[in-house]
């Protein structure tokens, strides 16, 4: 057992407002991986490290323009000190300009020892930061949000479920949505019928082979349907390709019984 399995993941959160992550380590599967001792977790107050009465982490930002940036002496004394709790743990400043965040990354960052997460705030960090002090710098989103709390929330969420033990299955992990670049396939619980809708019979006939192909398949449609890009580029397995090639003779079909008297059907004039 290598010593990250002893003593857990360790996370830590550099921010200005510490007091936002007591509730997230509270609940849930987070709650539940602290108790086990397969993560551990803590958020560090910027503020503490910087000078003066009023303990100030930002400024203006030089040549002008709107907003407030954040001071680099602050910053780089927080990472000092995390670093020094957790030598080997990446450190990573949620950033716009980071790579984007998706289940590949994940998977990357959950065989690290930990992760000092750098939670930006304003109009960013001081650039001198990104140079000296990081050593990779992520996305959740092409969208802005107010400071990189909630993102090194659902980095710390989607890292732990990938840590063994953490979930009740020891497939749950890989059965999730994206882990295999598609969708998860659809999921029913009793009561049998709902408001006129049945679960499906082949959820019911005990065959498992019959079941998991149908997952399959169902995975597949709502990938297609909701999500046609994650396909683009995914590996196929050999199963996957019957279906499709299966959905292509089905699609044929109904074209052909259409172009022959069906609403679109063609016309002499075509």
């Amino acid at each position: 057992m290598d010593n990250r399995q002893k003593k857990g993941m360790n996370f830590i959160a550099l921010t200005i407002f510490p007091e936002m992550f007591n509730p997230f380590w509270e609940h849930g599967i987070i709650r539940r991986a602290i108790d086990r001792n397969k993560i551990r977790v803590s958020a560090i107050d910027i503020r503490n490290f910087a000078e003066g009465k009023h303990r100030v982490t930002d400024d203006r930002p030089y040549g002008g323009g709107c907003g407030m940036v954040m001071k680099p002496e602050p910053l780089a004394a927080a990472i000092r000190a995390a670093t020094q709790k957790a030598p080997l743990s990446k450190k990573i400043l949620l950033t716009p300009q980071g790579r984007r965040f998706d289940s590949g990354v994940a998977h990357e960052l959950s065989s690290s020892d930990g992760l000092i997460l750098i939670c930006g705030r304003y109009e960013g960090v001081d650039e001198r930061i990104c140079h000296d002090f990081i050593d990779d710098e992520i996305s959740i989103g092409d969208y802005v949000l107010t400071g990189g709390e909630l993102a090194a929330m659902v980095i710390i969420d989607a890292v732990t479920r990938l840590i063994p033990g953490i979930l009740g299955g020891k497939e749950s992990a890989e059965k999730d949505s994206f882990s295999g670049s598609v969708l998860e396939y659809a999921q029913y619980t009793r009561p049998r019928s709902f408001e006129g809708h049945n679960v499906p019979e082949i959820l019911l006939s005990g065959d498992h082979q019959k079941i998991e192909n149908w997952r399959l398949e169902t995975s597949l449609i709502r990938t297609f349907l909701k999500r046609p890009d994650l396909l683009e580029n995914k590996a196929l397995s050999k199963q996957e390709i019957e279906i499709l090639k299966k959905w292509c003779v089905d699609i044929e079909k109904i074209i052909h019984n259409q172009s022959l008297s069906g609403p679109g059907a063609l016309s002499g004039g075509q």
